[in-house]
């Protein structure tokens, strides 16, 4: 774990982060028998060690996992057991995460102690990055349970204070983007509050309405006059700058799925640099964005040692285990083990319970500082499609479409192929499927019913998973499915380009996620006619903790 500092001393910051750096392997191992020691009578632990704490055994007998595995355990914590079956302290909170492959979000465990490490790790990095720490909006406002409402309230009182902020920003970048949309729905009620002096009457939370009190203290005309200028302009380009002019900088993850949304941050935000600060998950905080001011492609992330023991599971370049027999054991190596160049998934074993856990990031690692190695976030296992939480794998989209094709049948249409990608050009991002289809009559020319085709859409957005559709419905940060019906070709086209750079005829399966260029450029190019999903798919709150 990381020892105590003091948080506002930036040289005991930067002396902390050179000696966790340089001494890994001493820091790694400790972590694990400290792990190991206190957790050894758990009900978990003592199945597989049977009371051996060293790392030989725990290598040797504890099996590398994945959330479905320690599910069971999971849910009978979750159903009131004592947390002694995974961790020798009070289990605190269970984390949603998002969702396995069936949808199903899942249960992190964290302590208190380990809470307080993760609050400990951002103070760790702040310091290294700013000089005043101040919060423009009240601890009171941030923390209303009314996400509505305080979001309402953040922006006012950044607006109040306009020439104070000196950075925004959002846990994800598509979070940050769903805030400017939710000022260019506003902006009007922002300066009639701020004109009058009055919040508006439905802000009813009183932590917020207490919070904002302190701040809308007056009628400011010429305030609100100026914030209307600039909201009331054709282009909301450099909308950031042009309320904000003093802040230096966009504070957001835009690494792995997050980096579709760089270019409307660039746009919105007129060119503020994006700092990607630190790379974690539910399970686990992991690494420090040590280079602040390098271009978003070129985080990386370099690994605190202290958080967890961190393993290494080799991938292949596509993604794949490494492994030439099914059957052996995969290749699992330590933290100060790993190769430059070299992909990889991190396996955690953490304080609060879990015991080489499998993350399903994909990291490259692209150097080393100190003796703690950096990483370049690559991708997920096997996901086709994310635009928020949501992450929906081949497989699920796969069975989604399946669903809808059916429709297609009473029609003589037939589904030939298809691929899809992300359209992130605009906010809220949504989901594109190219469809090539053929009749089942013989040279036929195809008689496409909208009805029938945007049927086919609310299908496919209704088969996939709670994640998604909550996104959709519950939290809008998911615009509409969309089929674009394709030339018939198309696909030979794609497949020719593929080709062209070196894949096997033999071996070549038509990608069901397009992100290259040229790919997008052939399968637009080829479009004749669009649909869109004219209903929203069904979501209800008991979904998010039923089992598959």
């Amino acid at each position: 774990m990381l020892p105590k500092f003091d948080p506002t001393d930036q040289k005991a910051c930067l002396s902390l982060l050179e000696d966790v750096t340089t001494n890994v392997k001493q820091i790694q191992d400790s972590v694990l028998e400290a792990i190991l020691s206190r957790n050894a009578r758990t009900e978990y632990l003592s199945g597989f060690l049977n009371g051996q704490v060293d790392k030989q055994s725990f290598k040797k007998n504890l099996p590398v996992v994945t959330y479905e595995d320690i599910r069971p355990y999971i849910d009978r914590i979750a159903n009131g057991e004592p947390s002694d079956l995974i961790c020798d302290r009070p289990i605190s909170v269970l984390l949603t995460s998002s969702g396995t492959s069936g949808g199903v979000p899942k249960l992190i465990p964290l302590t208190t102690e380990e809470l307080e490490q993760r609050i400990s790790f951002a103070s760790l990095y702040r310091p290294l990055l700013y000089k005043d720490q101040s919060q423009i909006s009240p601890h009171a406002i941030s923390t209303c349970s009314d996400t509505t409402q305080s979001m309402y309230c953040q922006l006012l009182c950044g607006l109040l204070q306009r020439d104070n902020v000196g950075r925004l920003g959002a846990p994800f970048a598509s979070s940050f983007l769903k805030v400017i949309k939710f000022l260019e729905d506003h902006w009007p009620e922002f300066c009639s509050n701020i004109r009058t002096g009055r919040l508006s009457d439905w802000i009813t939370d009183p932590q917020c309405v207490s919070g904002i009190g302190k701040f809308l203290t007056a009628p400011d005309p010429e305030l609100a006059s100026l914030i209307e200028q600039e909201c009331s302009k054709t282009s909301w380009e450099a909308i950031v700058k042009r309320l904000w002019p003093n802040a230096k900088c966009i504070e957001s993850i835009v690494t792995g799925t997050m980096a579709q949304y760089i270019p409307l941050l660039e746009f919105y935000s007129g060119g503020l640099p994006v700092i990607s600060t630190f790379y974690g998950s539910s399970e686990c905080f992991i690494g420090l964005n040590l280079n602040p001011l390098s271009k978003p492609s070129d985080v990386s992330y370099t690994i605190i040692p202290c958080m967890a023991y961190f393993e290494f599971l080799e991938v292949g370049k596509d993604y794949q285990e490494t492994g030439q027999d099914p059957a052996e054991k995969p290749v699992v190596v330590d933290l100060v083990d790993v190769k430059i160049g070299h992909d990889y998934e991190p396996v955690v074993t953490t304080f609060a319970g879990l015991y080489r856990y499998r993350l399903g990031d994909v990291l490259r690692v692209t150097g080393f500082y100190n003796n703690a190695p950096q990483f370049h976030f690559a991708g997920r296992q096997k996901v086709v499609l994310s635009i928020d939480m949501d992450k929906t794998y081949e497989e699920d989209l796969l069975k989604a479409v399946t669903n809808a094709k059916l429709l297609l049948e009473p029609h003589d249409l037939m589904l030939m192929d298809f691929s899809s990608r992300v359209d992130s050009s605009s906010f809220p991002g949504h989901y594109v499927l190219y469809w090539e289809l053929g009749s089942k009559v013989k040279d036929t020319k195809l008689e496409l019913d909208p009805n029938v085709l945007e049927e086919c859409c609310f299908t496919i957005e209704e088969s996939l998973d709670a994640v998604y559709r909550k996104g959709r419905k519950n939290d809008k940060n998911i615009g509409p499915l969309e089929i674009k019906v394709v030339k018939p070709g198309a696909f030979d086209e794609l497949m020719n380009l593929f080709l062209s750079r070196g894949s096997s005829v033999s071996q070549y399966k038509t990608p069901r996620s397009v992100t290259n260029e040229e790919a997008v450029k052939i399968l637009e190019s080829n479009v004749v006619s669009e649909f869109l999903s004219r209903k929203t798919p069904s979501w209800e709150l008991h979904e998010l903790y039923s089992s598959r």
